[in-house]
């Protein structure tokens, strides 16, 4: 098979994961029936309306399962409470049970009413469910000889799946976490770019996985500022790898573990020579934990636009001034026009390795046409920022290994994302039915490229 046919097959013909949820809706499904079937299969049973209860209030979370039990329930009682109360009043007046002119708007009465009693006792979530609920009890009328006995079997085969959907959901599957991995995420697989806000669904699963115990380490091209604004969400125990691995940053103290500079040498021909091609460019500096920036050179209309929005968030302290020492350069951003920043990058290509140095060109987020070239020191990369953030840890945890979870194309969608920290949930706390007749075994080391 080619490499064109994989990646065919891969992409049109994806196969998920077999999740938690699924297992445990199908188990509370088959108790639903077997309930029902232990009971004979009563003429006034339903067993396909408990399945179904069962099916809705199964949820990721037994929170979750709890608050639609509850809206169900409450939706339930509201609509068979006015079903049984129609199946009362109707047959005293023969005349509006006989002819669907009259019965059918007093169906829609009823539909009114118990819509109008979920939104008047504040849980207007369960107004619809009222509803579907009415008209399930008082649809076969006239052919209903016990009204009181429609309305309660209604209510227990809603409680019957709740009941049951609440204890599946409380039951644990045989899972084991993996306590000692550290898992390393990229945050251009979590966001559109460094301008852009993760997703809300995305912040809430990774804190999730945080609050867990997962050990994750989010990896970053830019500087910690990326992070800042939405760091109260999230609950990081691993220190960060930012700025494309020159520095490795720990959020809960504000402080640098470590940065790999550019050497002072380097630095000073790398700003000569691009006073020498009258480009202008951002220095980033970090001295005494302190993330600062200077810019030489006369501002391009595309740096302009970026200092102007960076220079708002109170994570970066811009300053206008030369007093930097060449020791606490961490990289150099060179911001202009595509073609521009290529012909820039192919000018001092061939010099940077003889010097130690290394470059790369990315999108400039916020501006179309535009690209930035960054200069780092040529060891300066995530793969090395890996290597120190786990010697780091392995000082107080030397049985942790790493892990990457990384995705092809980086962010494409918010469902990309969620599915990348499903990946990862797996692969912290995976299914093990028969965990108990296998040693463990070795995690990949790359578990979604």
């Amino acid at each position: 098979m080619t490499h064109r046919t994989k990646e065919f097959f891969k992409t049109h013909f994806y196969f998920p994961p077999l999740g938690q949820r699924i297992i445990k809706t199908s188990v509370a499904v088959f108790l639903c029936l077997v309930f029902y079937r232990l009971r004979g299969y009563r003429g006034e049973t339903m067993p396909a309306e408990a399945a179904i209860t069962a099916i809705i209030c199964m949820q990721p979370y037994v929170q979750d399962t709890k608050e639609y039990a509850l809206n169900r329930l409450s939706g339930t009682l509201i609509g068979a409470f006015w079903g049984f109360v129609f199946l009362l009043i109707v047959p005293l007046f023969r005349t509006a049970g006989q002819t669907p002119y009259t019965l059918y708007p007093l169906m829609g009465l009823g539909t009114m009413i118990s819509l109008y009693s979920a939104v008047a006792i504040r849980k207007p979530d369960t107004s619809s469910l009222a509803a579907i609920v009415f008209v399930c009890v008082v649809i076969a009328y006239p052919d209903i000889e016990q009204p009181l006995d429609q309305a309660f079997h209604r209510v227990l085969d809603v409680m019957v799946g709740t009941a049951i959907a609440i204890g599946v959901n409380l039951a644990h599957l045989p899972r084991e976490k993996q306590e000692d991995r550290v898992f390393f995420v990229r945050t251009k697989d979590l966001a559109p770019d460094q301008l852009s806000q993760i997703p809300s669904s995305v912040l809430f699963r990774l804190n999730y996985l945080f609050s867990d115990g997962a050990k994750i380490c989010l990896m970053s091209e830019h500087a910690p500022a990326f992070f800042m604004s939405q760091i109260n969400a999230v609950n990081l125990n691993v220190p960060m790898i930012v700025m494309d691995g020159a520095g490795i940053y720990d959020a809960i103290e504000n402080s640098y573990l470590s940065t790999v500079n550019m050497d002072p040498d380097s630095s000073r021909w790398l700003m000569k020579r691009l006073d020498a091609l009258d480009i202008s460019y951002f220095i980033y500096t970090v001295h005494k934990n302190r993330n600062c920036i200077y810019h030489r050179g006369k501002m391009n209309a595309s740096e302009a636009v970026v200092y102007r929005h960076m220079k708002r968030s109170p994570y970066r302290q811009y300053l206008d001034d030369d007093h930097f020492a060449l020791e606490d350069i961490v990289y150099i951003k060179v911001v202009a026009a595509d073609e521009k920043a290529i012909k820039t990058e192919r000018a001092l290509q061939p010099s940077l390795a003889r010097r130690n140095l290394r470059a790369v060109i990315r999108p400039q987020a916020g501006l179309e046409d535009s690209s930035s070239v960054y200069f780092y020191a040529a060891n300066a990369d995530m793969a090395h920022a890996e290597d120190r953030l786990m010697r780091l840890l392995h000082k107080n945890e030397p049985e942790l290994k790493a892990v990457e979870v990384f995705s092809e194309n980086g962010y494409q969608s918010e469902h990309d994302a969620f599915h990348l920290l499903h990946t990862l949930g797996n692969s912290y706390e995976p299914f093990r039915p028969f965990a108990w007749l296998h040693p463990k075994k070795e995690f990949d080391r790359r578990l979604l490229r």
